[in-house]
């Protein structure tokens, strides 16, 4: 499972070079591939390289959800712009220039997953609402409601990304995955399994 990647694709290339990639593994991605960094169009085409090798289960993050309102509906241009669009419309060379292939990846992200005991969502849930009544919203954008609470969704381990800490937040309820790759801080892995994290350390905006 990997942690928000923000357009740094050398750092994402460079983690998965450190993963024990088997042809059974499945890969599960929080969300936000796309903004701020570099090269968003270099981490979807990553993405759609790995979909065909691997059992790949991509959630969408807000900066996803952003990208998909103003191209789809033409909605919430100046929030995406304030979050990070302009670097990710540099990477393509201009909105027109956007492959298909790639909104359709993005088109096709899952807003949560649930594998036994364990739920991954982008941002977190809102606490003591049960999984099937979360609202959409809350699960790309929440932040220290769902991270302060305690067992917010009882039974279920919580991964989430979205929300940057300096190293992966292991709780007792929960995990935090976004390490802030593009705030040139690291990129962060954890085999769910065994709990084994991986890191790369990033260069930020320049990665």
């Amino acid at each position: 499972m990997i942690g928000d990647v923000h357009g740094c694709s050398n750092c994402l290339k460079e983690l998965l070079g450190k993963l024990p990639l088997t042809k059974g593994t499945k890969l599960i991605f929080l969300g936000d591939y796309i903004d701020r960094g570099p090269d968003s169009k270099g981490v979807i085409e990553t993405l759609l390289e790995l979909s065909k090798g691997y059992d790949c289960v991509f959630l969408r993050g807000n900066h996803e959800q952003m990208m998909l309102d103003y191209l789809l509906k033409g909605e919430n241009l100046d929030l995406w712009m304030m979050n990070g669009a302009g670097a990710t419309l540099r990477s393509y060379g201009g909105v027109d220039r956007i492959p298909k292939q790639h909104i359709e990846l993005l088109e096709s992200t899952l807003i949560y997953h649930v594998q036994g005991n364990d739920l991954f969502v982008h941002a977190g849930v809102r606490p003591n609402v049960p999984l099937e009544k979360q609202d959409r919203f809350d699960m790309l954008w929440i932040r220290y409601e769902f991270i302060y609470s305690e067992d917010p969704l009882p039974n279920f381990r919580i991964f989430f990304g979205h929300t940057p800490f300096q190293d992966v937040a292991v709780l007792k309820d929960k995990v935090g995955l976004d390490t802030g790759c593009v705030y040139g801080n690291k990129l962060s892995a954890i085999a769910v399994e065994t709990m084994k994290i991986y890191q790369v350390s990033c260069g930020g905006r320049d990665a």
